[in-house]
């Protein structure tokens, strides 16, 4: 069992040094949706478009930040328009395959992502499921064929998937202080812990598939 699992963000926070500590500062998104800690406190973001495993385009925001270390990317793909794309593709394509595909392309996104993760490394040290505020997850500890460590956390809510990516020279400190730091934050900018699994909505409402439409 990778160790790291067992330690807490707190944990790793005393274990960095006061050197290291200090040039990381809490990055909050601008919709005021999640915080996360980051190498300068900020991120250059790009929206690019990104193809989901069922062939539809939709967008994706890349926050990125780099230190002496590595690089550090938290990538929101956003699913929320992904029934409607899934519509009219089944409209162009003359009802080849099932409309339930633009609810399960978002559902499936977390493991869509890992596998593209997984397809680059060259081991995979650690793959197994993970949480935050009760969130469902994902995380993978990889080593790349450069000699590169990736560290990922991937989390689906209200139909946007979080894919949360440090990756550091095989030298450098442990990349899970960016991984486990992540937040998602209510309306008054408090971190979220839903009070059950069962109150996490992944797929945001009017975005179901509704059997009919």
């Amino acid at each position: 069992m990778f160790v790291l699992r067992l330690i807490s963000l707190a944990t790793i926070l005393i274990f960095s040094s006061s050197a290291f500590a200090q040039r990381w500062a809490p990055f909050t998104s601008e919709d005021a949706v999640f915080r996360i800690m980051v190498p300068g406190g900020e991120f250059e973001i790009e929206t690019v478009d990104f193809e989901t495993e069922y062939g539809i385009v939709v967008p994706a925001h890349i926050h990125r930040a780099e230190d002496q270390y590595g690089t550090y990317t938290l990538t929101v793909v956003d699913y929320v328009d992904s029934m409607e794309l899934h519509r009219e593709r089944i409209a162009e394509l003359d009802g080849i395959y099932l409309s339930v595909y633009g609810e399960v392309d978002a559902r499936g996104s977390v493991a869509y992502f890992a596998r593209m993760i997984r397809e680059r490394a060259e081991s995979v040290e650690y793959d197994n499921y993970h949480y935050i505020g009760r969130v469902d997850g994902h995380q993978l500890h990889t080593t790349n064929p450069d000699g590169t460590r990736t560290f990922a956390g991937l989390y689906l809510l209200e139909s946007k998937l979080y894919a949360i990516e440090a990756t550091i020279a095989p030298t450098a400190p442990t990349g899970g202080m960016f991984q486990q730091s992540f937040e998602f934050l209510d309306e008054n900018g408090v971190r979220i812990m839903y009070p059950t699994f069962h109150e996490v909505r992944k797929i945001k409402l009017g975005s179901e598939y509704r059997p009919g439409r």
